[in-house]
């Protein structure tokens, strides 16, 4: 009796183990698992893929980003690999719309030359906007911007580049942020500090290349080339003797204390100075400031202050609510005509 329930209890065994594997068959698209639960087998592919290769575009910082954004979408329906690639795609494509930034070994052919520190660029990862990292040049409508123009036209002319990055990718406007060389090992930012077309501008935290480019800026200043002619602009401005001082550091919050940052202007001529129109600028692009209708006396001075108030004699308001102006690590107060010549510089 014993061995007869043992044969049943063997058949019953057969018989369980022929359904279950019927049962197995007939759920599709089993796979591996994962925490006890079983993964469908497109998904397993997919993480078996994600986890032994590499990304299938060079997109890094803002690019994955991008990237990661649509690909995560579209990966939820069609898998990790694919959507990876759908999101670098989708990111170099439309460049700087999205943020993506290019891979560190394409070269670019010029599509445009914005001003003196802008181009537009196009290459296998697509077409950026790049904003010229270590300068800065004269804004449209400024003194010097369109021959700034024209320099940069005439350096990129006929050449491809190759886009150096520092350390950021964008900036707030979505422009890649980058140093520019050409095939022909030229350091575009370089040059044009050089032939006084831009002046050596620190953006932190990209500034790997500016102390030489401070070096090239003296030595284009000292020999008076570009916009740093005293013509360059305009008749000369003679016999001015004008010493400037600046309070950069303010105390406590710059930007809630704008009246305690100044810069001062001495005049130390034994004759008065009209000041109409004339501009103080810093290195940025936005930071301008004009005199109205005013004399700066012989041998007196005039406070510039950067917060709002009521002008004086002594003391004049910029009234740039909201932020400072004078840069604490380093700037550069820039006096110019009313032709837009620098006629006092003081880089600190």
């Amino acid at each position: 009796m014993a061995r007869t329930w043992s044969l049943l209890g063997l058949l019953r065994a057969l018989f369980v183990g022929v359904v279950l594997g019927a049962c197995a068959t007939a759920v599709p698209g089993a796979a591996r698992s994962t925490v006890g639960k079983t993964v469908p087998s497109r998904i397993a592919t997919a993480l078996n893929t994600a986890e032994n290769t590499e990304p299938a575009a060079s997109i890094t910082s803002t690019t994955a980003a991008a990237g990661a954004s649509t690909g995560a979408s579209t990966g939820a329906t069609t898998g990790a690999t694919s959507g990876a690639t759908t999101g670098a795609t989708s990111g170099a494509t439309t460049g700087a719309t999205t943020g993506a930034t290019p891979s560190v070994a394409t070269t670019w052919s010029i599509e445009q030359v914005v001003d003196g520190d802008t181009l537009k660029v196009q290459g296998a990862d697509g077409r950026f906007t790049v904003r010229l990292v270590g300068i800065n040049s004269p804004e449209k409508g400024e003194c010097f911007a369109t021959q700034a123009t024209a320099a940069m036209q005439e350096l990129l002319a006929g050449h491809t580049v190759t886009l150096v990055k520092d350390v950021s990718e964008t900036d707030q406007y979505g422009r890649l942020l980058r140093f520019v060389q050409t095939d022909a090992g030229v350091d575009v930012g370089a040059e044009m500090v050089r032939g006084g077309f831009a002046v050596s501008r620190r953006y932190p935290p990209d500034i790997a290349r500016n102390d030489g480019y401070d070096q090239i800026q003296a030595q284009a200043r000292g020999a008076g080339v570009g916009e740093w002619a005293g013509d360059a602009c305009g008749p000369v401005t003679a016999g001015v003797s004008i010493s400037i001082t600046q309070h950069a550091n303010a105390a406590g919050d710059d930007n809630k204390n704008l009246n305690d940052e100044w810069v001062r202007f001495t005049n130390q001529a034994g004759t008065p100075v009209d000041l109409n129109r004339w501009i103080v600028a810093d290195e940025s692009s936005s930071h301008r400031y004009v005199f109205a209708n005013f004399v700066l006396g012989a041998g007196a001075s005039v406070t510039l202050r950067t917060g709002c108030g009521q002008d004086t004699a002594t003391d004049l308001y910029w009234c740039n609510a909201g932020s400072a102006v004078w840069n604490n690590s380093g700037d550069t107060v820039f006096l110019r005509d009313a032709s837009g010549n620098n006629v006092v510089v003081l880089k600190y």
